[in-house]
């Protein structure tokens, strides 16, 4: 509890001026990878602080059209750019909001997506393929050096459920994905009836959201949809109903799921970064991701971006 509060004191929030700067930009999809690079430095210079920066970058995006299965390696069988800016689904957001945080030129950015976005290959070295991609949103979250799962840090044992599940397994015993892979993995969540202001103020400024389909769970699949939370009360995310990225209030977010009778009502904590709590660690490589287990909307892209996903309609 100390160190989450702590933490919430190192991040503060941006002055309103710096704000007011972002919110005068042109908006992102209407500009070309040059314009693009011309930003990016004036952001590492407005916003030193790399929290403050992610949250820039994330407000700046808001009203991005909305497009699913938009990222790719650039070659068969997935021929999407590795990196785009004008359109976006709820991973392709989180992950290039968090490669332009954390770059000064869209080359440099381009970089960094494929550091986000594969797996390395046995000498270490990552190459965008489809196979290398990281597919699962919930593997990326426990295995990528880039995320760390906080959710048993947040709440107490006795508000905390959990599934094992082996990733992209379905029931049958046949892979959902044709990746010659899966992954056993426990992951843990809080029933959403304890998700309240109190426990989000347990937060950093700015950390992910990810949110679980149980009915998914058949197909070896956990997360389904995922945006970032700032200043603990706001959710930025893709949405796949508005056609576009939204901002909204959190706690009135998740009361939709409650008034669903279809819907699971589960809670998940997950950050982004390297693993440890502190000053040192929550610097470019180690963000929050904060991931709620719960029904999602009736029609939601699956893990990831890219056309290995699916997108189904419940």
């Amino acid at each position: 509890m100390k160190i989450i509060l702590l933490l919430l004191l190192l991040f503060s929030c941006n002055s309103s001026t710096e704000l007011d700067w972002v919110f005068s930009l042109p908006k992102p999809w209407t500009l070309s990878n040059d314009e693009v690079t011309k930003l990016l430095p004036e952001f590492q210079k407005r916003f030193p602080e790399f929290n403050d920066r992610l949250k820039a970058i994330n407000i700046w995006r808001v009203g991005t059209p909305y497009g699913i299965f938009k990222l790719g390696e650039e070659i068969e069988p997935d021929p999407d750019p590795i990196l785009r800016i004008d359109t976006s689904d709820c991973t392709v957001h989180v992950l290039t909001s968090l490669a332009f945080t954390t770059s000064n030129s869209w080359s440099e950015t381009r970089k960094k997506m494929i550091d986000i976005h594969y797996k390395p290959d046995f000498s270490g070295k990552k190459i965008p393929t489809y196979e290398s991609r990281w597919h699962y949103t919930s593997d990326r979250i426990i295995n990528n050096p880039y995320t760390v799962d906080i959710t048993k840090s947040i709440a107490r044992k006795d508000n905390l459920d959990s599934v094992i599940i082996v990733l992209n397994k379905k029931k049958d015993g046949s892979e959902f994905l044709n990746l010659n892979w899966t992954s056993k993995n426990k992951i843990y969540f809080i029933p959403t009836k304890n998700v309240n202001e109190f426990l989000l103020s347990k937060l950093p400024d700015i950390c992910g959201a990810a949110f679980v389909r149980k009915s998914y769970f058949k197909n070896g699949i956990v997360i389904a949809h995922e945006g970032v939370l700032i200043d603990n009360k706001e959710l930025i995310h893709a949405s796949s109903k508005q056609k576009k990225t939204v901002r909204v209030n959190f706690i009135n977010y998740i009361k939709g799921f409650s008034m669903n009778e279809k819907l699971n009502k589960y809670f998940k904590v997950v950050c982004f970064g390297g693993g440890k709590f502190s000053k040192q660690d929550f610097s470019q490589k180690n963000i929050f991701k904060l991931s709620f287990s719960l029904e999602q909307f009736a029609t939601l892209a699956l893990e990831g971006s890219g056309r290995g996903f699916s997108h189904i309609n419940l």
